[in-house]
């Protein structure tokens, strides 16, 4: 069974409804078309690899080809999530007490800024009579 997770795919239209797009529905329609030509009884090449361009291979965070143990393992429940896991994190190759430190200033320049600010709404709330 092919699991596809879309939930982060596509636009918002409005508060509730979500579109795809022209992209998003190619490569929904193209992950499963490769995913159908998957040999039921394959060779020992792990899915993806000498078979081709555009072959089915797992991709976490997006899809993942389940055999019925899998789904017995998660207790039938058919919720794509529970199958693809989460997408890989990128790492922005920037070193950690760097980032930190840079992190760290932003806050406390965005919490000088706030002071400002609540200061400018307390004053305009008192000029109103608040």
């Amino acid at each position: 069974m092919l699991f596809i997770d879309a939930r982060k795919m596509g636009v918002m239209v409005d508060r509730t409804h979500r579109e795809l797009t022209e992209e998003d529905i190619r490569r929904i329609a193209d992950t499963y078309h490769a995913w159908c030509t998957v040999d039921p009884h394959p060779d020992p090449l792990p899915l993806g690899e000498g078979r081709g361009e555009g072959a089915y291979k797992d991709i976490s965070g997006f899809c993942k080809s389940a055999n019925l143990e899998e789904i017995r393992q998660h207790g039938h429940v058919l919720t794509p999530g529970r199958y693809v896991g989460a997408a890989d994190i990128e790492d922005d190759d920037e070193p950690f007490e760097e980032k930190m430190q840079r992190l760290t200033s932003q806050w406390r320049e965005q919490q000088q800024e706030a002071a400002k600010l609540d200061a400018a709404i307390k004053a305009n709330l008192k000029a109103l009579g608040f």
